[in-house]
């Protein structure tokens, strides 16, 4: 039975009501970007730049940015010697790739918080070690997902020539 043009638009009325946009959603997208940034990325070659430029800052200035760099490298070339599996890298890439958001996150808060707040807080404090915490449980996460996944092919290629040197 077809639905009389009073009964479509009282249906259409509540699925409106039901559709519609809290006014605080509202407000943040009716909020641009460009209205209150200082800096507004022309196009998308300046936007990489940007994003280079940051990678960049945090490997000069970042101890642990260059920690992770040497370990994500270190278990490149142990994952090409041991042959991972497609899958085994997989998890290893996105494994180390949380890692380094997760520290270049807490790099930036870092920096926020130092230029919101230049004498010590203890709020700031707060924000400051608990981007910290973060980025310290990655490496950890990392850490465990590496030796599951790197340990086991790793020993069985090691082990047998070191067996050797204690067995005659």
């Amino acid at each position: 039975m077809a639905k009389s043009d009073a009964e479509k638009s009282a249906t259409e009325r509540q699925l409106a009501y039901w559709l519609r946009l809290h006014p605080d959603v509202e407000a943040t997208l009716a909020t641009k970007p460009d209205d209150y940034s200082p800096i507004v990325s022309a196009n998308r070659w300046k936007s990489l730049r940007y994003a280079l430029a940051g990678w960049l800052y945090m490997l000069k200035y970042g101890k642990n940015t260059r920690i992770q760099m040497v370990f994500s490298i270190f278990v490149f070339v142990i994952g090409l010697w041991v042959g991972l599996t497609p899958v085994e890298w997989a998890i290893i890439v996105l494994t180390i790739t949380i890692n380094w958001i997760a520290e270049f996150i807490n790099g930036a808060l870092e920096a926020a918080i130092n230029l919101a707040s230049p004498t010590i807080h203890p709020m700031a404090r707060v924000g400051k070690d608990v981007g910290a915490a973060a980025s310290l449980l990655a490496s950890v996460a990392a850490a465990v997902i590496g030796a599951l996944i790197v340990l086991p092919p790793l020993l069985e290629k090691i082990a047998p020539p070191l067996l050797k040197l204690f067995i005659k």
